[in-house]
């Protein structure tokens, strides 16, 4: 018989033994529930102290941040908040789903001074990591009384990793948003940039600033990236070239006024818009930032001829068979009206086109009337600021009083200051079958038309398409021709204004092409200012010698990525749809 041992008997307890207070070893009555009752009553007075320290603060939170808002310089002891992250700003792309700017997750540095052990050494560390900050200006900061300073937004990766191997405590980071553009200065005009609160500056950023915080899909642009790449880099080598002060150019959609591409030059990099040009460290910020085809206001010379033939051909006060007595200069006042390359002959307006001249112009406009031309002009788009998503627009100048002697200067180009948008614009509408569309830097849906305005018929339409063929067939625009393209398109040189005199030296040399001729689709404007002629130029800096060339390039560059493809420019329908009936069988002199 096995008999079990006794508790007291076990070896593995101490003989002296005895449970807990708590522990039920004892019966339901005398001194043990005594003591079982006190420890409950130790656990639940405990507990409720812990939940009276845990309102306090919950209630102190709520107060901080709910009540007062979550401020930027709210704290709790020594600690401080983050405010709640901007709102997100939308990604803009180009036509093709291309990024163009897009928001980044940034840490920006700040300080605690009450945390700071050793400003100067804080000071001397922080300095060696951002070499431009103001030593000074750091040091003042660490040690003021306050408990939260910015020192340094919007740091890169690398930055941050820096400061963080500093080891100083009182260092801390704050994420905030900052913007981003992939392709730096390829747009910059056109997109612009934001501020280091997120808030939009200049270009579709300022323009468009509320849509972009409110809408958080991509918004989308008219611009194609690639056609902007061949058109800033043609308008440079003519800069190059020429040495000029500067160049513009636009490529648009003639039937929609889509702007398929948009460069001023020089520009700027959104990402640093305030840095300077270490190679044209004379040029300001407001220099590069200026953006000549919306803002810039100029005399484009020749190019306005476009405007005065389809003013005179749509009224019927000139038909395709006038001519006009060139032969002698105009004199008015003391004013002398004469031909760069005259003739010296009676000219058609065909010939008028063809050789820029300023006489036939001036004569056809007389015809017309001072009323007719301000009316058309009206019409055309060229006497009210354009219309464009973008706040940096320039308004024309022309004369308050409107006298005979404007109106014959004016048919030329000169006495009237445009931008080269309005320019484009209206050129747009005398080859697109008469139909002035506002131009647009947002993409339109697939195969939409806008509805337009009609300001000319389609038949003096038709007749411009083949006026345009012949100057580059024949006349001051040679060189733009583009093989299989079939370009047409209009030569301006004048001389720019200043302090209220032409400078002859200073010319503005502009060119209006479009393609195919035949069946108008894209307008490609190109304009250098101050250009310089050279050895290529046989010293020339007019419009044929410099923007023409370039012009005939783009075209041949950007037609394979639009899907225009080359044609036998010799092939009947196309020389049915240009040729003008009054000059068949007629030799056209070179100009």
């Amino acid at each position: 018989m096995t008999i079990s041992p006794r508790i007291d008997d076990n070896p593995c307890r101490p003989r002296h033994f005895k449970p807990p207070p708590c522990a039920p070893a004892v019966a339901d009555d005398g001194p043990g529930k005594a003591a079982l009752e006190t420890c409950r009553t130790r656990l639940l007075v405990t507990a409720a102290l812990f939940a009276c320290v845990f309102l306090v603060v919950a209630l102190r939170v709520a107060d901080i941040v709910l009540l007062a808002g979550g401020a930027a310089e709210s704290h709790i002891g020594r600690f401080r908040i983050p405010a709640p992250p901007p709102p997100g700003r939308a990604d803009i792309v180009d036509r093709n789903g291309k990024l163009v700017a897009t928001t980044l997750d940034t840490p920006s540095l700040y300080a605690n001074p009450r945390q700071i052990l050793d400003a100067a050494d804080a000071t001397m560390k922080l300095k060696a990591v951002f070499p431009h900050l103001d030593r000074d200006e750091i040091s003042a900061k660490l040690t003021s009384d306050k408990s939260f300073v910015w020192l340094k937004r919007l740091l890169t990766p690398q930055q941050q990793f820096d400061v963080n191997n500093l080891g100083v405590p009182g260092f801390q980071f704050e994420h905030e948003q900052r913007r981003f553009y992939p392709d730096g200065d390829l747009a910059a005009h056109v997109v612009g940039y934001s501020g280091i609160d997120n808030t939009g500056f200049a270009g579709i950023e300022r323009n468009l600033d509320e849509v972009l915080k409110e809408h958080p899909a991509p918004l989308q642009l008219s611009l194609d990236l690639r056609l902007q790449f061949i058109l800033r880099e043609e308008l440079q080598q003519v800069i190059d070239d020429f040495t000029a002060k500067g160049g513009a150019g636009l490529i648009m959609d003639v039937n929609t006024g889509e702007i398929l591409a948009m460069v001023s030059l020089p520009d700027f990099d959104p990402n640093h818009p305030g840095a300077p040009d270490p190679s044209n460290p004379e040029l300001t910020p407001a220099d590069r930032m200026f953006n000549r085809i919306t803002l810039g206001v100029y005399e484009i010379g020749s190019v306005f001829k476009i405007f005065t033939a389809a003013m005179a051909l749509d009224a019927g006060t000139s038909s395709m068979t006038s001519t006009y007595d060139a032969v002698h200069p105009i004199k008015i006042g003391r004013f002398t009206i004469g031909d760069y390359h005259g003739k010296h002959r009676a000219l058609s307006v065909p010939e008028i086109l063809a050789y820029s001249s300023n006489i036939g112009a001036a004569r056809m406009a007389l015809e017309a009337g001072v009323q007719r031309q301000q009316d058309y002009l009206t019409r055309f788009g060229l006497l009210a600021p354009p219309s464009i998503e973008l706040s940096e627009v320039g308004s024309p100048h022309f004369p308050a009083n409107w006298r005979e002697v404007n109106l014959l200067t004016i048919a030329f180009g000169h006495g009237i200051s445009v931008t080269p948008l309005q320019a484009a614009v209206g050129a747009s509408a005398l080859v697109n079958g008469g139909i002035l569309h506002q131009a647009t830097l947002l993409k339109l849906p697939p195969g939409y038309v806008p509805e337009g305005r009609r300001v000319i018929s389609p038949k003096t339409s038709e007749q411009m398409r083949k006026l345009l063929r012949l100057v580059v067939e024949h006349g001051t625009a040679t060189l733009a021709a583009a093989p299989g393209y079939v370009v047409g398109g209009k030569t301006g040189t004048a001389e720019k204004v200043l302090g209220g005199h032409y400078a002859e030296k200073k010319l503005l040399s502009t060119f209006i092409g479009v393609f195919p001729m035949n069946d108008p689709k894209y307008l490609v404007l190109t304009m250098a200012d101050e250009p310089h002629g050279n050895k290529q130029s046989h010293g020339f800096a007019t419009a044929g010698w410099t923007v023409v060339p370039a012009t005939s390039r783009i075209i041949q560059r950007i037609a394979p990525l639009l899907g225009v493809r080359p044609v036998d420019e010799s092939a009947p329908e196309i020389a049915q749809a240009l040729t003008i009936p009054s000059l068949q069988g007629k030799k056209i002199e070179a100009y």
